[in-house]
């Protein structure tokens, strides 16, 4: 349900179009990466998964199950709340690698939060929290790796700049692209694949960004 509203939603704030490498295949049992720059990307990118006719699992923020109607849509469809610097936080990879044996996709967020930046600018990815690589190599489970750019352009900033942008962006329908980059298989101890899944991300947020003319894409 949620990959479908998003396809809905999302035209509607701006214009998507989506882009795959050549050997990008969406297994299933596979973790999809994605980056985290704004508050609307996680629609963004569940829209261009839907148009690939994939539909993961997504590992989110807990604080989401605690909004009443999507609260219940969340755990209806078996997404998967991470308990942020708590002793729950285990309890999300647990859930993601029985998922992950059913078969199913999951989409993480390993930077493990958005830029507090004000701009509406592209950057390169923050650096990975080892959660992602953990899961990796616990379940041998291959890392698609997913660059959104444009998301910004929708919603950034302070609250009060968040809400305008979101008011706004039906008027201006910014740009927005996805693309989806070739399974890697991490190797190596945590340090070592978390910077590999980083550098696959950071190389498909950059050929997104290129495709929206940001320089900031070219020269990261």
């Amino acid at each position: 349900m949620l990959s479908r509203l998003a396809d809905v939603l999302v035209p509607t704030v701006g214009r998507l179009t989506v882009t795959a490498d050549a050997d990008a295949v969406l297994a299933p049992g596979s973790i999809i990466a994605a980056n985290h720059t704004s508050l609307a990307d996680p629609a963004i990118v569940l829209a261009a998964l839907h148009r690939l006719d994939v539909h993961p699992v997504v590992m989110a923020a807990a604080g989401l199950w605690r909004i009443p109607l999507l609260g219940r849509a969340l755990s209806r469809e078996g997404h998967i709340p991470v308990h942020r610097n708590d002793p729950r936080a285990a309890r999300a990879l647990d859930h993601a690698a029985a998922a992950l044996r059913e078969g199913r996709l999951i989409l993480i967020y390993a930077e493990g939060g958005i830029p507090t930046r004000k701009d509406a600018s592209e950057a390169a990815p923050a650096p990975f929290r080892t959660g992602l690589s953990r899961l990796a190599q616990r379940t041998g489970a291959p890392v698609i790796p997913v660059g959104q750019a444009g998301a910004r352009r929708v919603t950034s900033g302070n609250p009060a700049k968040q809400l305008a942008g979101l008011a706004t962006a039906p008027l201006r329908r910014p740009e927005l692209h996805v693309h989806v980059g070739a399974p890697v298989r991490l190797s190596g101890d945590s340090a070592t694949s978390t910077r590999q899944a980083h550098g696959a991300v950071t190389a498909a947020w950059q050929t997104a960004a290129a495709q929206l003319g940001e320089s900031a894409a070219l020269a990261a």
